[in-house]
């Protein structure tokens, strides 16, 4: 088969696309690289232009005065040159409604002629998208990336972004999409209790993991624990990276011959790797019922993870021991599961182990990659 991926935030598609082309198809990703993450596509639509000393001064004053940024209008023009490109796929997969990131009545134009290009066309809920906003507005699921600003409202304009998905101008988008895919594949629990009873969705498949890209070497203590804390400012209050910040001011004073830790900010993703790779702990989200990619991966490589793994999860996945902590926005309950952990080093190598193992069982990339292809054909 031939696959086009349009769209990358997480290095789920690069994932995906090492499984597909083990199967022996032909995969091409289309993405900016997403930022400061710089993640790895076949056909760049990287705003470039747009970053280039006088070009990106004009960009900023105009950002300044009217909001409105004109690297957008650069990621669609670069993907309108490149729409030759992408003709006569067998499978288009959008890892969300708005993958091009242009504007909006840009985005939907692209997409038509996408769709009009190839034969099947896939949306993948693994983010925020209409659908789930939508739900979560509602208050219905436990947890959610809404749950600080439901709680503090002055938050709300660290959440314009995702209440963009609500306005009328993404909802044609929305619309569109949902109308001419042939189904929506949701990642983790998070999207699929919002999809539940929806015609459209066609089922839970699991992040892949290329675990062969990721070596577990034994953890053991050492002298110190190592806790590592990954920060992206554009999504803080969504991850709830305050209660673990809280929380490690705590540990340090509680245990400051103990531990060691590290924060990175806004660093590229092969950097972000490297940096965490001497830890013990990694504390992910607290806001999530399953884990994101960075949990996933780092949990392949043996690390304890603080992320969702709520009770859908252990459920569905039928754990009877953890693989991985389940986070709470609850800075005294960190304190506390980071506490034992601290005095009980060999529940660390125990969790490690079976960290691996569950990213083995379940996320291997090419077991994925075949769930993918079952999809997409019967569908």
């Amino acid at each position: 088969m031939r696959i086009l991926l349009v769209g990358e935030y997480s290095r789920l598609h690069n994932s995906l696309k090492e499984g597909l082309v083990s199967l022996q198809h032909e995969v091409s990703i289309v993405g900016d690289g997403d930022g400061f993450k710089n993640y790895n596509v076949d056909y760049s639509i990287e705003a470039k232009w747009s970053k280039k000393l006088i070009l990106n001064i004009l960009r900023q004053l105009i950002y300044k005065i009217s909001g409105y940024d004109f690297a957008k209008l650069e990621r669609g023009i670069r993907f309108y040159f490149l729409l030759p490109k992408f003709k006569g796929f067998d499978v288009v997969q959008l890892i969300n409604e708005t993958p091009i990131k242009t504007n909006p009545a840009l985005e939907l134009y692209l997409l038509k002629k996408l769709a009009q290009l190839n034969s099947k066309l896939f949306l993948l809920s693994s983010g925020v998208d209409y659908l789930n906003v939508s739900f979560w507005m509602k208050k219905k699921s436990q947890k959610s990336v809404l749950t600080p600003f439901f709680e503090n409202e002055t938050l709300k304009p660290k959440f314009e972004y995702i209440f963009n998905y609500l306005s009328e101008t993404h909802r044609k988008n929305h619309d569109f999409v949902y109308q001419n895919c042939n189904g929506i594949i949701a990642t983790d629990f998070d999207y699929v209790i919002p999809l539940k009873g929806n015609p459209k969705f066609l089922g839970l498949i699991p992040n892949p993991v290329n675990i062969k890209n990721l070596s577990c070497d034994k953890l053991t203590a050492g002298d110190k624990i190592v806790i590592f804390l990954g920060i992206n400012r554009g999504n803080y209050n969504q991850k709830g990276i305050c209660y673990f910040e809280d929380a490690l001011e705590t540990i340090k004073e509680k245990y400051p011959e103990k531990v060691e830790i590290i924060t990175a900010e806004n660093i590229p993703y092969d950097d972000y790797i490297n940096l965490y790779n001497k830890s013990h702990i990694l504390l992910d989200q607290v806001y999530a019922l399953d884990q994101g990619y960075n949990a996933l991966e780092a949990m392949a490589k043996g690390k304890v993870v603080f992320t969702g793994a709520g009770k859908d999860f252990t459920e569905y996945y039928q754990l009877n021991e953890k693989a991985v902590i389940n986070a709470e926005p609850d800075v005294a309950y960190l304190v506390k599961e980071l506490s034992y952990l601290i005095e009980n080093p060999d529940e660390i190598s125990a969790i490690s182990k079976r960290a691996r193992i569950f990213i083995e069982k379940e996320h291997d990339y090419i077991r994925i990659a075949e769930k993918y292809i079952a999809v997409w054909q019967n569908n």
